[in-house]
């Protein structure tokens, strides 16, 4: 599970006092990775990027609007796996703030408007299985709540 940012205006090389004004949706989503194939194509010396770009490979939550005075305010996320709490984590705890997230990867390529930037993956990661239920919570709201088909 990740807290995701979606990007509200284009930009590069932002400063990180203005990264603020360049994101104004968050929610929270899976990257799925095929571990079986990551390990082959890494055992092979190839890139990886199939392990995580397959069909279905990222479930997304619904959007919520942050104004920019809720922007720096802490929220407590937690992703549970059959009832059971398997991540769970706080963005105050984040090693890279968002502000500094915006700011360091536009350096590199364009931010452009609807782009979603993926900030991280608290502890938990774990095996899936058919059959699965998942829900996502952030600031204890339901975000996310489907079964592995």
């Amino acid at each position: 599970m990740s807290w995701f940012l979606k990007v509200c205006k284009n930009g590069r090389a932002i400063h990180e006092k203005f990264a603020s004004k360049y994101y104004d949706h968050i929610t929270l989503g899976i990257d799925f990775t095929a571990r079986d194939l990551q390990e082959h194509q890494k055992s092979k010396g190839l890139p990886w990027e199939i392990a995580k770009a397959f069909d279905h490979s990222a479930v997304i939550g619904p959007w919520q609007y942050i104004g920019e005075t809720e922007k720096n305010l802490s929220r407590h996320f937690r992703l549970e796996k059959n009832g059971k709490i398997v991540q769970e984590g706080d963005t105050s705890l984040m090693i890279y703030q968002a502000d500094q997230i915006i700011h360091y990867i536009s350096q590199f390529f364009t931010l452009q408007t609807g782009d979603i930037i993926f900030t991280g993956t608290p502890k938990g990661v774990g095996p899936i299985e058919i059959g699965d239920r998942y829900k996502a919570f952030l600031s204890n709201q339901e975000i996310l709540n489907f079964e592995i088909k």
